[in-house]
């Protein structure tokens, strides 16, 4: 059955003018007991959510090592040739964060999936954390893959990874697309809820912990075994990281100050059932990016793009298929 599949998806790839590039990660949908993946025609409420077999997935991660010491969980996907997307996970999560999204991104891209410092394969050190360090590898990775100029998408934490990667190096940087991100208003007086639970955990984290549970929650149902293997990975991450993630972020914390280096063309994408970013947070960033494109999915929370992954990919594939400012229309 599977390799029936198989042969009519390397036909139709074929038919469709589809690099070859790209079928291990359409093969990967079609995997047994998988729901193939909806035409672009299809209706984004109603149809089955592609799936992506997270076994092979796993297989494809790769590991580099920086000139800066450190070690870099990545997977590629897509087309190699094609104009490069990285996609920067949120706080204790990996490169995994994507799966349900991959499958409905363009597949002319070269998806460079990235597992920040501390998380997934990458090297877990005792130092540094800060946005900038984030940053400063992701740029290392880029360098290693011989990548110029890339489409930067990040999400939570991962977002302001993307904000300073093309704040600071805007050569490096064609578009960006901030997912459930935030300006920066929290005052240092009155850290957010999750912050005080965060600091109580003990180890070893126990990954269906009612708190771990409501941690990876979501307003509308997301495949059970993804978020399994997501509370799995995230109780793994040495609790001293989650811990410096927390401290050593509030160094050069200030989104506000360096927001002014980003210009680039911007798409800002929230929930609006977001538990984790504040609606004055949500603001600041708008405030500080107004010519951002703007989409808020009104039922979704902090994890958009896993709860109706179709619908968001079809605002960023427009957004990153956009001409740029001042060209003239075809």
């Amino acid at each position: 059955m599977f390799r029936s599949r198989e042969a009519n998806l390397v036909q139709a790839s074929r038919h469709q003018g589809l690099r070859p590039a790209w079928l291990p990660v359409l093969l990967l949908m079609c995997a047994p007991h998988a729901p193939a993946a909806p035409t672009a025609a299809a209706s984004t409420t109603t149809a089955a959510p592609a799936r992506i077999d997270l076994d092979a997935f796993e297989a494809q991660r790769k590991s580099i090592a920086l000139p800066d010491g450190e070690t870099l969980g990545y997977v590629l996907l897509g087309d190699p040739a094609g104009p490069p997307v990285v996609l920067i996970h949120g706080y204790t999560d990996n490169v995994r964060d994507w799966v349900p999204l991959v499958p409905y991104l363009s597949p002319r891209f070269r998806l460079i999936l990235v597992d920040l410092r501390g998380h997934g394969r990458s090297g877990k050190p005792e130092c540094c954390y800060t946005r900038l360090d984030f940053a400063y590898d992701v740029k290392l990775l880029l360098d290693a893959l011989k990548v110029q100029r890339a489409d930067i998408v990040g999400h939570s934490m991962g977002s302001f990874v993307a904000q300073t990667l093309a704040e600071y190096w805007p050569e490096r940087t064609r578009r960006v697309v901030l997912i459930s991100s935030s300006g920066g208003t929290w005052p240092a007086a009155a850290p957010p809820p999750y912050e005080t639970q965060i600091r109580q955990l003990k180890e070893p984290i126990d990954p269906d912990s009612p708190f771990m549970v409501e941690w990876w929650s979501s307003p509308t149902p997301v495949d059970a075994d993804f978020i399994r293997r997501q509370r799995r990975d995230a109780a793994s991450i040495p609790l001293r990281v989650w811990l410096a993630v927390l401290d050593q972020g509030r160094i050069g914390g200030n989104l506000q100050q360096t927001l002014p280096l980003l210009k680039a063309p911007t798409l800002l994408i929230w929930g609006g059932k977001d538990p984790i970013i504040p609606a004055e947070g949500q603001a600041s960033l708008r405030r500080a990016l107004p010519q951002a494109q703007v989409k808020v999915f009104p039922d979704l929370g902090h994890n958009p793009f896993w709860e109706q992954p179709q619908a968001c990919a079809e605002v960023i594939n427009a957004f990153l298929a956009a001409a740029p400012r001042g060209a003239a229309a075809s």
